[in-house]
């Protein structure tokens, strides 16, 4: 019993953590966390949403999730495709949305165990109704890594590019988009010929995602 009451008390303290979260700025990660007990050093810059640029909102929806302003925090369109190419023989691919992505960055950690995995899922769904699409967005754009202890758009884009987020160009924001899936291995300075290749595909689908208004729930064009 006293288990349960503990696991209880953590739930509702990690609700009232989330509803706070949409208006005050994210303190950090327990990925944060565990960069400084290992002794290395990250950096980050909390920024509005005001104060970066509408190219990386649009490249990184281009990038990760072209139907975050379609969905509820979970995409299960993208889950059920997934689940259908996995038993034809195709390979296992991820159907994660930029909202699980930041409710994972936000909340949890890093690895493919189940219980952070539904915790994932069950507060994607929280935050998108809670925060919105707008704050869902800035929180992204503020707690992913870029690699390196780099974390934040601000952060990226000063050490990247030597220059404020809300100046990046629609290249430099799909060089940044290019490597989210795994900004550890794949570089952004110098890219290699992946993420070179990779970085064309993005700039095509930002056209995409513009022409077709599928960041307007962030940019409200």
């Amino acid at each position: 019993m006293r288990i349960l009451k503990g696991l209880i008390a953590i739930l509702i303290l990690m609700h009232v953590y989330a509803l706070a979260l949409k208006w005050v700025p994210v303190p950090g990660s327990i990925l944060m966390m565990q960069r400084t007990i290992e002794g290395e050093h990250f950096r980050r810059a909390i920024v509005p949403l005001e104060e970066i640029s509408p190219n990386l909102v649009t490249a990184v929806i281009a990038a990760e999730d072209t139907r975050f302003c379609e969905h509820r925090g979970i995409d299960f369109e993208a889950v059920q495709k997934a689940i259908d190419e996995r038993q034809s023989g195709g390979r296992l691919r991820g159907a994660s949305t930029i909202t699980q992505q930041t409710a994972k960055n936000v909340f949890f950690w890093n690895g493919g165990s189940y219980v952070r995995k539904a915790g994932e899922a069950w507060f994607a769904l929280v935050i998108d109704a809670a925060w919105g699409k707008r704050r869902v967005m800035e929180n992204y754009l503020n707690t992913i890594e870029w690699g390196d202890g780099i974390f934040g758009a601000e952060a990226a884009a000063r050490v990247r590019f030597g220059k404020p987020a809300s100046d990046l160009s629609a290249y430099e924001a799909a060089l940044l988009a290019s490597v989210l899936p795994n900004p550890n291995e794949w570089r952004v300075d110098p890219p290699g010929p992946y993420v070179s290749g990779r970085v064309g595909t993005v700039q095509s689908r930002m056209g995409v995602v513009a022409r077709q208004g599928l960041d307007d729930c962030v940019l409200g064009r």
